[in-house]
């Protein structure tokens, strides 16, 4: 990457946007950590000066520093204008890129980073934009000697690190892993702005296509080691966590599944097979879920029942999603545990022949998962691209932050910014 030849080493596009925003507040942050030794020269990226001035102008109250304004470049650039894109691209080493749902969005700035020699990362929680991207222009960002780096926030960095680092812990192979994701509350409960709503809508009304799309990509199928892990039922009791779950619907399995399948093909690994659920603590929870979930998958297969749901996003989603989006104080008082539990063998026993010996518990813990954890996660994928080079896959392509970082300090750099990695137990059985 030509990182010393462009003039900013991050562009955040999508600044004045509601995730983008709290991006922007976590490069400003990391501009003037303590382990920082050589200059960040950054921008920040959109369509409208004066509201990219506003959001650097509040980055600057929030964190006491205003001189910060002045330390940031402004570029002007519409997603519906190409040319202001590849401008965007050609002075950037890393697109930070905030703006979805991708599906609509993001292939425009994929392609104007490529073609000028960027690297970009997004924080997409949707299945097909990310497997289509791959398929379109893996071997395109490759010869560029440039890299795509999807899904690089909440979704699904605790995830794809997590089964990662729960593999590197444990004193045998990894076959199978269950996560539970538990979203922490303060008095004023949980939100998310409506953005991420949004994109859930598109993605199940398009289901279809994310099936035809896998369909035609024939890939031959990645082998099972040990036990096949069997499916919980849709309602499940974990009673390790002592709470009742559910499958989670994000973009984390998919995600996971393209990791491993990197991994065994590239590095000779061996798979791991993995689900995802996430806790819902009593049955109250789980009914108001069900039912937001029975009104998304109905309304979302007519074209009003989705303008309704774009519409009104709190009253389908029982206000678990708004257009207004979090609180500070919802923000300031909310966190979350991902916990990992897997199976395995000790070494030298054969997979094949008997059961799994080896049983492990990790957690990733972090701060509030959308606004907070998010950005972290973003930024310092961002600088690990900067400053981890020779650790990264040796050709360019499109790849999951699992695939890209499996052997950069992303994790230690995670740690040191709030997002924890640890691991609970491990036991031979």
């Amino acid at each position: 990457m030509e990182i010393q030849q462009r003039p900013f080493h991050l562009v955040v596009f999508g600044a004045s946007g509601f995730t983008g925003q709290f991006v922007t507040e976590e490069v400003a942050r990391e501009q003037v950590s303590p382990g920082r030794s050589t200059r960040l020269p950054w921008a920040v990226a959109g369509r409208c000066r004066e509201r990219l001035q506003r959001v650097l102008e509040r980055a600057a109250m929030k964190l006491g520093r205003p001189t910060l304004p002045s330390e940031v470049g402004i570029i002007i650039c519409d997603i519906t204008n190409p040319a202001s894109l590849d401008e965007m691209a050609k002075q950037a080493a890393v697109v930070l890129n905030c703006v979805g749902p991708y599906r609509f969005y993001g292939e425009p700035v994929v392609k104007a980073c490529i073609e000028n020699g960027a690297s970009c990362i997004d924080i997409c929680g949707e299945p097909q934009f990310l497997e289509l991207m791959y398929w379109k222009y893996h071997e395109k960002a490759a010869e560029k000697g440039v890299y795509i780096i999807g899904s690089s926030g909440f979704d699904s960095i605790p995830a794809d690190l997590g089964v990662i680092y729960t593999r590197n812990k444990m004193n045998g192979t990894l076959t199978a892993v269950e996560s539970f994701l538990t979203l922490h509350a303060g008095p004023e409960g949980l939100c998310t702005h409506d953005g991420t709503w949004k994109s859930a809508v598109y993605g199940f009304a398009d289901k279809s296509n994310l099936k035809k799309l896998r369909n035609e990509s024939n890939l031959k199928p990645v082998p099972v080691v040990g036990p096949k892990l069997k499916r919980r039922w849709p309602v499940s009791y974990c009673r390790e966590l002592n709470s009742y779950s559910i499958p989670f619907l994000g973009a984390d399995v998919s995600v996971v599944k393209r990791t491993q399948r990197y991994l065994h093909e590239n590095l000779e690994q061996s798979p791991v097979q993995y689900a995802a659920y996430i806790t819902m603590g009593g049955i109250t929870s789980i009914i108001k879920l069900m039912f937001a979930g029975l009104f998304l998958l109905f309304f979302v297969r007519f074209g009003i029942g989705r303008q309704l749901l774009v519409k009104f996003p709190w009253l389908f989603s029982f206000g678990y999603f708004s257009k207004q989006g979090p609180t500070q104080k919802q923000i300031d008082a909310a966190s979350f545990t991902l916990t990992f539990f897997g199976q395995g063998y000790s070494q030298g026993l054969s997979p094949d022949k008997s059961k799994p010996n080896i049983r492990i518990c990790t957690q990733v813990k972090g701060p509030e998962a959308a606004y907070v954890a998010t950005p972290i996660a973003m930024v310092q994928a961002a600088m690990t691209l900067l400053n981890d080079a020779s650790d990264l896959p040796k050709a360019g392509g499109v790849f999951t932050p699992g695939a890209a970082f499996c052997r950069t300090k992303l994790i230690e750099r995670l740690n040191q910014h709030g997002i924890e990695f640890s691991v609970i137990s491990s036991s031979e059985v």
